[in-house]
């Protein structure tokens, strides 16, 4: 007796938890379509971790379309003083689960494009978080990303 007592105490307390556990969902192509601003965002190279964004006088805007991203980031500031910023790329992607991979069409950063870059994404309600890893050999680019996104209303 005391045995069940106990297993349904436990079950209960599962039951409470995971009712209390983040609103995580898988995220599919229906689910990312749409404007997410980037709200923050590291590079960890090696053993050094670098916080890449916020940025005074920065915005960075991710799109989705079903099989289509890009993403734009640029000073607000118009261009003006001498925090000139104007990054932006595109290209398809796939999705599969939480597996994204992203092929780089377009991009500023010319030794970029037409690379495939694979990643981890997880939608937490209105917040997309896309974690993994970027490498160029050719280019001497090895590190891992953790991007954190907020959805544009």
């Amino acid at each position: 007796m005391k045995s069940t007592l106990l297993f349904v105490a436990m079950i209960s307390v599962f039951v409470a938890c995971s009712d209390k556990k983040e609103n995580v969902e898988k995220p599919s192509a229906s689910s990312i379509v749409g404007t997410w601003a980037l709200s923050s965002s590291k590079v960890i190279r090696k053993k050094d971790t670098l916080i890449t964004f916020p940025v005074k006088n920065q915005e960075m805007i991710k799109m989705f379309t079903e099989t289509h991203f890009t993403f734009m980031k640029h000073d607000t500031k118009q261009g003006k003083g001498d925090s000139t910023v104007f990054d932006a790329g595109a290209g398809t992607y796939e999705l599969k689960g939480d597996d994204y991979s992203e092929h780089l069409q377009y991009c500023n950063y010319r030794d970029w494009e037409n690379r495939d870059f694979h990643f981890k994404l997880r939608i937490n309600g209105d917040t997309l978080i896309q974690t993994g890893i970027e490498k160029i050999d050719s280019l001497g680019i090895d590190q891992e990303i953790l991007e954190v996104y907020v959805r544009k209303k």
